[in-house]
């Protein structure tokens, strides 16, 4: 009984992983939207990132159970705003698909940092991972750099990416505290960090767009979040970081559907799509094997205990990490 019980629960909890990186996934659908063009470019991104992280963290207050403060938390802040408005930086001036397979190199990231801090140890399938996502890198680099152009986009793309891997590495000294308050802390204090651009930039949007700017708060980040959230009472941490690469793949076809049409449209060049599924590649023969043998532990515990089955804080956190504190 307790296994019938238990497969329609896990189920959900896919289907609700799946949702939340779904509606991760339309980061670049509002992005490239042209509701913002009035807004100058080269600040577009950081205006982008201050009103999406406003509308998220009111969202995600009254979910705050246990909130507290440690020093980790300072660097982890300063690393998501860097995040944020590089990876909105990368959006707005170069292809959605290059932002957000440059920072998808963010478990590289975290396990060169780890490594070289003493605080991550390394093996074969790591190594290789690496190995794969560097020449990724190197080669979506050295073919924009000879076209002449998005070479800034690359690069902030590319720092969203490190900068992700130190929230990462911040929130591994802080798993023990309340998640909804970690994230609102984030989103809150890149609002704050953020908000000279506000006063600072000239141009205006229209009304319209500071709805749409609330949707890309709400069903863009703080929505996914709480999915994401429940997903992981019953899905494992491989097994999440597997499902969220979904992400990456329909990012570019959500603009494509939205905006192809639109004289700023820019497709993702050839170079791009071999990077991203080397990338791609790389990140599923490292956690696939994982999440294989995580389900198969899961169906034998279901069938040798009558208890619902409880994951380890460690995978729930790796899952976490995966994308709930990403853009």
């Amino acid at each position: 009984m307790a296994e019938q019980t238990d497969q329609p629960r896990s189920f959900r909890g896919h289907v609700l992983v799946l949702l939340a990186a779904v509606m991760w996934s339309t980061s670049g659908l509002f992005a490239k939207a042209p509701w913002f063009d009035g807004w100058p470019e080269e600040s577009r991104g950081m205006m982008l990132a201050f009103w999406r992280s406003a509308f998220a963290a009111v969202i995600l207050v009254p979910l705050i159970r246990r909130p507290c403060f440690r020093w980790p938390m300072i660097p982890m802040v300063l690393c998501f705003a860097v995040m944020v408005a590089s990876f909105m930086s990368a959006m707005v001036y170069g292809p959605a698909a290059n932002a957000i397979w440059f920072q998808y190199l963010a478990p590289a990231w975290v396990l060169i940092f780890g490594v070289s801090l003493g605080i991550e140890s390394i093996t074969r399938s790591d190594g290789w991972m690496i190995g794969c996502c560097i020449y990724a890198v190197l080669m979506m680099l050295a073919f924009e750099m000879n076209r002449g152009s998005n070479v800034f986009a690359s690069a902030m793309g590319i720092l969203s990416g490190l900068s992700f891997a130190g929230v990462v590495l911040s929130m591994r000294a802080l798993r023990g505290v309340d998640p909804a308050w970690l994230i609102t802390l984030n989103h809150s204090a890149t609002a704050l960090i953020l908000l000279p651009w506000i006063w600072n930039t000239e141009g205006s949007v229209s009304t319209g767009s500071y709805f749409a700017l609330a949707m890309f708060g709400i069903l863009q980040m703080s929505v996914p979040y709480v999915l994401f959230a429940k997903g992981l009472k019953t899905v494992t941490g491989p097994e999440a970081s597997v499902i969220s690469l979904i992400e990456p793949v329909l990012v570019p076809a959500w603009v494509y559907i939205a905006w192809s049409q639109h004289s700023s449209y820019e497709s993702p060049r050839w170079w791009t799509i071999v990077g991203g599924s080397i990338i791609c590649i790389s990140i599923l023969v490292r956690y696939l094997p994982a999440a294989v043998r995580s389900r198969r532990n899961v169906s034998t515990t279901q069938n040798i205990s009558t208890e619902p089955v409880a994951f380890s804080e460690t995978d729930s956190t790796q899952a976490s990490i995966t994308k709930t504190d990403t853009t």
